[in-house]
């Protein structure tokens, strides 16, 4: 079947309108969008590479109604998998717009792509990315960058975008003298679809280890580590934007470059916690590899049969942080709701079943005080990282921690706060927790405590973009809504919306601090500070200077104000 060919309403002529208002981009339904040769040329310069954007829910809806294919997507529909090795479809209902949802078939009667991009070009190479931005600027058409899709402030699509689909870019080379003026050691060189648990997998065979997401499918090059990416070996290492030893990009101005601090270095500072999928096109990074070993775990849970015990555990629980966060190498992450508290992992790398023991006998005492059990608990001892947190929280138990049915908020806590106004805090948490307000869903608060702090991590102040609050924060506390597979749109903005004020009520326990950006909200008018902080003005010259025409715009990137706005159609047009 030739490439273009689709069993997809898309596939139908669109009803064209007259469109001359060159500024904005052109959508499938104006005249002047690229007509099949366009497309036909583009595929063939791509070396066969171009695909064709289909809503995954299609088989779910008239006329290319299949039962058994629907079954299987609605089983897999609130699964963050499904979207990973999908050119287009991204793991958000609220971006998907629900415009083809696989349990609303009943209230639509159409399924369209709506927000997600038209079209995807398979990217293997820079030449593959080069000929994509050609195209949609001689074109006039919106750019979107694809890598896994996990993401919830819509910069994985655009309405009406070609997909630049990074996901298959997955080359792995492990380098074991990298020499630079910064950095001397092992490293690792990994293409942009790599995931994490996968390079952790390698690495360990090598005896080595790399700063992972608590997540394992995000994309490491992506936007986990442009935005900074925190996880469980951050105390010890640095987030995931301090590892990156250098960037393979392509500009808008069709150059391939390289990034390091001492090439293209204000690119690099940009690239390394300042925002992903805006500056330039990464097709792979080195980043920082460290010797394996012996790792300690812990992971229990505590059931709320006493309210008052239960919320004493949780008071207890954050009083001792301050006191984690001053232990080398050791970070908790941790999530509770009106039902449970969950200590997701506790590690510490070197240490022992005593050491850990000795950390945690402050709150074992307290919750025996308090005639409390725990359910699950176990400290263990593995050899390598990777091992031990795949068995405290195996692969498909943390992907379902960050399922695509859901909306999350974040918070960065400083220590003060923590310190001297924890009842407010938990006050807060009580009453996100005990919201009788909201629509439908679960609702759960989530922490994870890492001391990233300049000193601790060995990292300077100013050699990358990082959000400046990440380095006074003692914890990033988020509050998250998963929802039901048939919730409509309206019940989606309302979600979003309580999300919002959930966020702000921490936010107003925390002044000047700011929001972890892949737990965050698209439509926080605070965007700049919280997200940026002080970096913002030196990041907006990054962009103007690398990407001055805005080819590359997403919502509460640096600059988004400036030059593009959505209409209410999804289209981009200028400000």
């Amino acid at each position: 079947m030739a490439w273009w060919l689709c069993s997809t309403a898309l596939a139908l002529a669109p009803i064209q309108r007259n469109t001359t208002n060159t500024s904005c981009r052109y959508l499938p339904t104006d005249k002047e969008w690229p007509n099949r040769a366009d497309w036909d040329t583009l595929n063939v310069t791509v070396g066969g590479r171009l695909l064709r954007g289909e809503p995954l829910a299609q088989s779910c809806y008239r006329p290319h109604e299949d039962p058994a294919k629907c079954s299987e997507v609605q089983q897999a529909w609130g699964l963050d998998g499904l979207y990973y090795d999908d050119p287009v479809n991204v793991m958000s209902p609220f971006w998907l717009n629900n415009s083809c949802n696989p349990f609303l078939s009943s209230l639509n009667n159409t399924c369209t792509l709506d927000n997600v991009a038209s079209y995807a070009i398979n990217v293997t190479d820079a030449a593959s990315v080069i000929a994509g931005i050609k195209f949609v600027q001689q074109k006039n058409i919106r750019l979107s960058i694809k890598n896994t899709g996990h993401d919830y402030l819509g910069r994985s699509s655009g309405k009406g975008s070609l997909a630049l689909w990074t996901h298959n870019l997955r080359d792995m080379a492990i380098i074991k003298n990298y020499t630079s003026s910064k950095y001397s050691g092992s490293a690792v060189k990994i293409g942009a679809g790599m995931q994490s648990h996968e390079v952790e997998e390698i690495a360990a065979k090598h005896g080595l280890r790399v700063t992972g997401g608590l997540c394992p499918s995000v994309g490491l090059a992506g936007g986990f580590s442009q935005n900074g990416g925190y996880g469980q070996l951050a105390s010890l290492y640095g987030l995931a934007a301090d590892n990156v030893l250098e960037y393979e990009v392509v500009t808008t101005d069709l150059r391939h470059l390289i990034a390091t601090p001492s090439t293209n270095a204000d690119l690099y500072w940009a690239l390394s916690g300042g925002g992903s999928g805006n500056y330039a096109v990464v097709l792979s990074q080195i980043i920082k590899a460290h010797p394996d070993g012996q790792v300690t775990g812990t992971t229990f849970s505590l059931v709320n049969t006493n309210s008052t015990a239960f919320w004493s555990a949780i008071q207890t629980w954050y009083q001792l942080s301050p006191r984690f966060n001053l232990i080398p190498g050791f970070t908790a992450s941790w999530l509770f709701s009106n039902e449970y508290f969950r200590l997701t992992a506790a590690t510490l790398p070197g240490g022992t079943v005593a050491d850990m023991d000795a950390i945690l006998q402050g709150f074992y005492q307290v919750i025996k005080e308090l005639n409390m059990t725990f359910v699950g608990k176990k400290t263990i001892v593995k050899p390598s990282f990777v091992e031990l947190y795949d068995t405290l929280v195996p692969p498909s138990q943390a992907d379902a921690s960050f399922p695509a049915n859901n909306t999350i908020g974040s918070r960065l806590v400083p220590t003060a706060v923590v310190r001297d106004n924890l009842t407010d805090l938990l006050n807060v948490y009580r009453d996100i927790l005990q919201d009788e307000t909201l629509p439908g869903g679960v609702t759960v608060v989530g922490g994870t405590s890492n001391n990233v702090s300049h000193v601790n991590v060995g990292v300077s102040p100013g050699s990358n973009a990082v959000l400046p609050a990440w380095r006074g924060a003692l914890l990033s506390s988020s509050a998250a809504i998963s929802f039901p597979d048939n919730t409509t749109v309206q019940g989606l903005q309302l979600i979003q919306a309580k999300v919002n004020t959930w966020q702000d009520w921490v936010k107003a326990l925390t002044p000047g601090s700011g929001s972890y950006i892949n737990e965050a909200t698209y439509d926080n008018p605070d965007w700049k500070s919280d997200y940026y902080g002080s970096n913002y003005e030196r990041l907006l010259q990054v962009k103007k200077k690398y990407d001055g025409d805005f080819t590359l715009w997403q919502h509460t990137s640096v600059g988004a104000d400036l030059y593009w706005q959505e209409d209410a159609e999804g289209r981009l047009c200028r400000v």
